[in-house]
């Protein structure tokens, strides 16, 4: 298969989200997945999923923007989110760096800080997936034997959004994280309301849905961040089981071996967590569904964890939100 000219075939639709053709070939042959066409009728051809969401009217409307933004999202004041209010005592930092870092700002990736909203846990283990969506997540709605979890990246959501829609018409619960991956701890207020805004928006106007659920890029979050994503209506979600399934990408472990340790939490009575992976490559995928085959078909998504049967938020809540109707399955 020629990419390079099937991504030519799409580019119209592309560009209308700044993305290049280079942007749109970062993945190689071996990471594609052809699903059946039979189990949905929606991701039967490479076309459908390259096919890039285009900048909505209402979206141009509110923001003065004509496209969707690249990595670093403008940030657009809302009514309901009052930077004022933010405990702005937590300096920015950078990833790892926690040389001064007070106990009260309540870091997780410093201190594994759990606030009184944090979900970290499952009463029964179950899986979690981010990073996607991704031209190898079709692969993982196809062979999951249960409904799991995806934080998606606002920027892949529309770069692929059949995949997205995909993913919501099967059942599953999609959730943020971030527009494009940053380390939230070390962006301002500002920064750190555009990764989020811009996310929810790309989900509103893909699928029509605000996820309620957000989990931090590296699990950088603190009080700071946690008190801007509480404005924006959302519950932070980490983890306490990991994988490490993208050192399978890198040589450096195997798929046996992350199913091996998911068996060794299992022996140790362990019947308990969320599960960190990803969704991103095809071997992260394969390990994924490995881990999924030892784990059985009864997992839950973070929603029915904490017993929340209302998985998104109601955009009649927000103040000068953009809203649209549900798009059609």
């Amino acid at each position: 298969m020629n990419w390079r000219a099937l991504i030519l075939f799409v580019l119209p639709a592309a560009t209308q989200a700044n993305f290049t053709v280079e942007d749109l070939l970062q993945h190689k042959d071996n990471e594609w997945w052809a699903p059946c066409s039979a189990q949905s009728g929606t991701l039967d051809t490479q076309q459908s999923i390259m096919a890039a969401e285009p900048f909505p009217p209402w979206l141009a409307s509110f923001t003065g923007l004509t496209a969707w933004p690249q990595d670093n999202p403008p940030y657009i004041p809302l009514d309901y989110v009052d930077l004022a209010t933010v405990p702005n005592h937590i300096a920015k930092r950078e990833l790892g760096v926690c040389d001064g870092v007070e106990r009260t700002a309540c870091s997780f990736d410093c201190h594994l800080c759990i606030a009184y909203d944090d979900i970290r846990t499952c009463n029964k283990i179950s899986q979690t997936f981010d990073d996607g969506p991704s031209p190898s997540t079709p692969k993982l709605l196809e062979m999951l034997p249960s409904k799991t979890t995806f934080f998606v990246q606002g920027v892949n959501v529309v770069r692929f959004p059949e995949i997205f829609r995909e993913q919501h018409r099967q059942g599953h619960l999609l959730a943020s994280h971030t527009w494009s991956h940053p380390n939230l701890a070390s962006l301002s207020n500002e920064e750190i309301v555009a990764q989020l805004q811009w996310t929810n928006w790309a989900m509103n106007a893909t699928a029509g849905i605000i996820p309620r659920y957000f989990r931090p890029p590296y699990g950088s979050i603190d009080n700071r961040v946690r008190a801007i994503v509480r404005m924006l209506g959302m519950q932070s979600v980490l983890w306490d089981r990991d994988t490490f399934d993208w050192k399978v990408n890198a040589g450096i472990k195997t798929s046996p071996e992350v199913v091996e340790e998911v068996e060794e939490w299992k022996r140790q009575g362990g019947g308990w967590g969320l599960i960190l992976e990803h969704d991103t490559t095809i071997k992260t995928v394969n390990v994924g569904l490995d881990v999924a085959k030892a784990l059985g078909p009864n997992q839950l998504t973070v929603a029915e964890c904490v017993g929340q049967t209302q998985w998104y938020q109601d955009p009649a809540r927000l103040g000068n939100q953009p809203r649209r109707g549900r798009r059609a399955a």
